[in-house]
């Protein structure tokens, strides 16, 4: 706890679970919650899409800010959001006011994706900033472990209205985190006015540069894949191997042991190795590994444990994947860490909403249908890879 970056990181992932939390923690709950409602389970999935959908949007709003004011003002801001709504979805009399209350949730916690990756920008660049990133990593790849065993104990004891209360309460937590213990990282001198043509011409300069659109689209196809399973696997895990809330919550979390553990290494053998060629090396792992899994499940071996080893291993190589394209995209573009954090953060979550209304219709509830849809993202990322990396490019030509 010397080390300032650490507890800087760890500071930050704590913020940055928070989102995360109220996704995963919620995700047992949702039958419950159908029925309650009287809604159908569509409907309850609608809590999630609105929520992702405003997420996704709200990142192009907080990153200029964080530019123009700094760091600690749009996480104020975006924390109290939550915070309101996620009380108002403890209260929900009706679907219609759910989904709304979702929705304005995700308005509010796109604040704790985009700042986050400014304030390491601020702070460290190139292999320190990788490893920063990937202990953000742990605290958030941790999430999709706890978050829907939490969700199930404290439905054992309350209902799906407590979980929400349990959020607002965390989400407190994060408000006194912020105001009392981050720091400023961003020198008044260093603010950038919010200007609509500073941002059109920032934006158009972000669009048009070949690598960071790339290195945005392997993280956007990548966090696709984390979508695709998010939005099947509770279908696929309960009803075609017939486990129990708890059971699904255990099955779900092993899937993002692969991914925290392996990040851990991004930032190490990123300056021993250099990034470009990390990823180049774990993209292509994880598109191997997606595509002989989706090969044995096809061929009729889709046991449970074939499925959580085959997506555990895939999960390993996109956790080196995912923190160190992060960094190479915001390092060329200092002056605008914020906007190029809210432009990629925006991307990637719309591009994750595309994968999942793209597979939805091919759904089955089986993992013959779920896997094709991951290996489907893992091969899109790859191919961002080789179009935008020399390395991968050049073998691949």
């Amino acid at each position: 706890m010397r080390d300032p970056l650490f507890r800087m990181a760890l500071v930050l992932g704590l913020l940055s679970a928070v989102g995360p939390f109220a996704i995963d923690m919620y995700l047992p709950a949702m039958p419950q919650v159908a029925q309650d409602l009287g809604t159908t389970e569509a409907g309850a999935a609608l809590t999630l899409t609105s929520y992702f959908i405003a997420f996704g949007l709200a990142q192009m709003f907080y990153g200029p800010m964080a530019d123009a004011v700094g760091r600690k003002p749009p996480l104020v801001l975006g924390v109290a959001i939550f915070v309101i709504a996620t009380f108002a979805a403890a209260l929900s009399p009706s679907i219609g006011w759910l989904i709304a209350a979702r929705a304005i949730q995700g308005l509010g916690a796109a604040t704790l994706m985009v700042v986050p990756r400014a304030v390491i920008r601020d702070m460290a660049t190139g292999p320190a900033a990788a490893r920063m990133m990937a202990l953000i990593m742990i605290v958030i790849s941790v999430s999709p472990m706890l978050a829907p065993l939490t969700g199930s104990l404290i439905m054992a004891w309350g209902d799906w209205r407590d979980i929400f209360t349990v959020l607002a309460v965390a989400a407190v937590i994060s408000l006194g985190l912020i105001l009392f213990v981050l720091p400023e990282t961003i020198a008044r001198e260093d603010r950038r006015g919010i200007e609509a043509g500073i941002m059109a011409a920032g934006a158009r300069r972000l669009l048009s540069d070949r690598r960071f659109m790339g290195l945005t689209m392997i993280g956007g196809f990548g966090m696709a894949s984390f979508f695709v399973f998010l939005s099947s696997a509770s279908f696929v895990y309960t009803q075609q191997y017939g486990l129990s809330p708890t059971g699904f919550s255990v099955a779900f979390a092993i899937n993002a042991i692969g991914f925290f553990t392996a990040s851990q290494f991004a930032g190490r053998l990123a300056e021993k190795f250099g990034m470009e060629r990390v990823i180049s090396i774990a993209i292509t792992g994880f598109a191997v590994m997606a595509l002989m899994l989706t090969s044995i499940v096809w061929l009729g071996v889709d046991q449970l444990p074939v499925v959580i080893a085959g997506l555990f291993m895939a999960n390993a190589c996109l956790g080196l994947v995912i923190p160190t394209a992060m960094v190479m995209s915001l390092d060329p573009h200092p002056d605008i860490a914020g906007l190029a954090s809210s432009l990629g953060g925006t991307i990637q979550m719309l591009t994750g909403g595309a994968m999942i209304a793209v597979t939805g219709p091919f759904m089955d509830n089986t993992a013959a249908s779920m896997v094709p849809a991951i290996a489907a993202c893992a091969m899109l990322a790859w191919l961002s890879a080789a179009l935008s990396l020399p390395r991968l490019r050049l073998r691949s030509a």
